[in-house]
């Protein structure tokens, strides 16, 4: 029997089954604004809640950003962090050889994936964490010079995150209306499950829906669902009770 991890997003785990097959990885995939972060801190902060400690690796955004991002829905980072059941790791700055002044935070020696997951297993293993959240993909592919590096960077990364046994949620940015799932053409099958947001804005109205491409050892939605950014998180709606079917 497949162990689930409840994620708390409401209208969601009722899609999968009730909640993520545990110890896998998977990929959230959309284009600039359709919510990502959020789905991903969601993730966490709901297993936070449920005693699951988790880890939020930023190569993207600066941590103080995504504290400030983040009370906008009532989520206090800095209340979870001191109470040790959520830890920022920052590695926005690494690449550029500048110290962090965060508490958990790569090297400052210029980016290297060996110390990168070597600092990320070890406050893994500190926090005792149950979720790990990797954003972003391709802000990780930056660091490399041609795709073929990225895709084995990412490969290892998926496989020495499976050895831990921790939930992980990978995020990575496409162009709105591509046909593609990842930025690099591996995201998408190393990931056990796939989950694409979109966002489309029509004059003053937005339209924003879900789409669960892929979810191994799972039943999943195939429709695609209405999708809401509410003060308290995002909302998970099924087509037929939004547009009363």
């Amino acid at each position: 029997m497949v162990e689930r991890v409840v994620t708390g997003i409401t209208g969601f785990d009722e899609l999968i089954e009730g909640g993520l097959p545990q110890g896998r990885s998977f990929l959230i995939s959309g284009g600039p604004g359709t919510g990502k972060t959020i789905f991903a801190m969601q993730f966490l902060i709901n297993g936070a809640n449920l005693g699951e400690n988790g880890i939020y690796l930023t190569l993207d955004e600066r941590p103080n950003l995504i504290r400030e991002d983040m009370l906008r829905f009532g989520w206090n980072l800095r209340e979870l962090e001191d109470s040790e059941k959520i830890k920022i790791l920052d590695g926005t700055i690494a690449k550029i050889g500048i110290p962090s002044d965060e508490e958990y935070s790569l090297p400052a020696t210029g980016f290297d994936l060996d110390k990168m997951l070597l600092e990320l297993m070890r406050t893994i293993k500190k926090l005792k964490a149950k979720r790990v959240v990797i954003d972003s993909i391709p802000a990780l592919g930056l660091n490399f010079e041609n795709d073929n590096d990225i895709r084995k960077a990412v490969l290892k990364l998926v496989y020495l995150l499976s050895r831990t046994g921790v939930t992980t949620i990978l995020t990575t940015e496409i162009n709105e209306g591509s046909t593609q799932l990842g930025r690099y053409g591996v995201e998408e099958f190393v990931s056990d499950g796939v989950v694409v947001l979109h966002y489309m804005g029509i004059g003053t109205q937005s339209n924003r829906t879900l789409h669960i491409r892929k979810m191994r050892a799972t039943k999943h939605s195939e429709d695609l669902h209405p999708l809401e950014i509410t003060p308290k998180g995002m909302v998970i709606k099924k087509i037929e009770d939004e547009y009363d079917i």
